[in-house]
């Protein structure tokens, strides 16, 4: 019988149980983009899981959507995660970098250059830059010769990563960024042959996997998707079909897996499931929703189909998140306050669950 705590073959990587960390921004990273020595502790605090994802890593200057976070586009900032990963295998767990292009959510304070995206419609809130929240501006948008240069962007990155030591990389197709824009039906306003049609619309995402299943190998790259997801003001039009025929696309680039946030309903998320042959991680929980990802929650899906599930505000304060879940130990709260604050307070300062005698 398959529960969380049974191992599964990931591509060449024996997970030993099925729980993954998901990715989350925490924007620790030093000036430069540079990983740093607490970065390693915190990610080898949580190396039971089976698999981990680390936080956005943005693939390019133009590509880093917010302060604080680490890139994978220097030999610099290579070198920096060269220690996070030998952490984490050091305390034998696998980690997979998620590959982040912020697209147009962005801000000239942040980077000192214009954000791009598929057309020039702006996203909707404010984003986080060293000088505090500003209004997203309206992006450039991208020349049709332009972008392949976007889409390779993600396939150098995981060159990069795999170089400093990850397992693999996890694309960001999902809330709002870059990827998520082109797919996107109002923040496309495209009429070449990356806007329109639900054909045009997949062609980015398909042509950045491509170029990252070239460069890295399928077993190494993933993606992760939030069909029907809102987030920084996005709207799609035909769910289930515009992501029935990206998820047809990479079946055929035979990618490790493909991530699945909750933003669509459980319908939408099967007949998705359906449509995947390959290894699927679900996270059953909106991305700062009201609800965090729980053992029912994760059985529910087990027991649907799923592979692998993902769980991430619960990893914030439970570095021993699996151990917890195996024993039904209390899961402790998680102080939001800390979330973006910087410092090891809120970030390293989270025990592991202490056994009365």
């Amino acid at each position: 019988m398959t529960t969380l705590f049974t191992s599964y073959q990931l591509g060449g990587l024996t997970l030993p149980n099925r729980v993954v960390m998901a990715p989350m921004t925490r924007v620790r990273a030093a000036a430069g983009g540079l990983a740093t020595p607490s970065m390693a502790t915190y990610y080898a605090q949580r190396a039971t899981a089976g698999l981990i994802v680390s936080e956005g890593v943005q693939p390019s200057v133009i590509g880093q959507s917010n302060a604080g976070t680490p890139g994978l586009h220097t030999d610099e900032q290579v070198e920096s995660w060269r220690p996070v990963t030998a952490a984490v295998h050091a305390n034998g767990g696998r980690i997979f970098a998620q590959i982040m292009h912020g697209g147009r959510v962005s801000h000239p304070d942040t980077t000192g250059m214009r954000p791009v995206g598929p057309s020039a419609v702006p996203a909707v809130g404010d984003a986080f830059t060293p000088t505090g929240p500003q209004p997203l501006p309206t992006p450039r948008a991208l020349d049709t010769a332009e972008v392949a240069e976007h889409a390779q962007s993600y396939a150098d990155a995981a060159g990069r990563a795999v170089d400093a030591g990850f397992d693999g990389v996890e694309l960001h197709g999902a809330n709002g960024y870059l990827i998520s824009q082109f797919l996107s039906s109002n923040a496309n306003l495209r009429t070449d042959r990356y806007g329109g049609p639900v054909a045009n619309r997949i062609r980015f995402a398909v042509e950045a996997v491509a170029a990252t299943v070239e460069t890295v190998g399928a077993a190494r790259t993933g993606i992760r998707l939030s069909p029907g997801g809102t987030f920084w003001g996005i709207e799609e039009t035909d769910t289930v079909e515009l992501y029935t025929a990206l998820l047809t696309e990479l079946a055929r680039l035979e990618v490790a897996y493909v991530h699945l946030e909750a933003t669509v309903d459980e319908e939408a998320l099967l007949t998705l499931r359906r449509a995947w042959p390959g290894t699927l991680v679900i996270n059953p929980s909106v991305p700062m929703g009201p609800k965090q990802t729980g053992r029912d929650d994760a059985d529910h899906w087990l027991a649907l189909g799923a592979e692998l599930v993902s769980f991430g505000r619960a990893y914030i304060a439970n570095p021993d998140l699996v151990e917890r879940l195996r024993g039904g130990l209390p899961i402790a709260p998680v102080d939001e306050a800390a979330y973006y604050q910087g410092g090891d307070a809120g970030y390293l300062t989270y025990p592991a669950h202490q056994y009365s005698a």
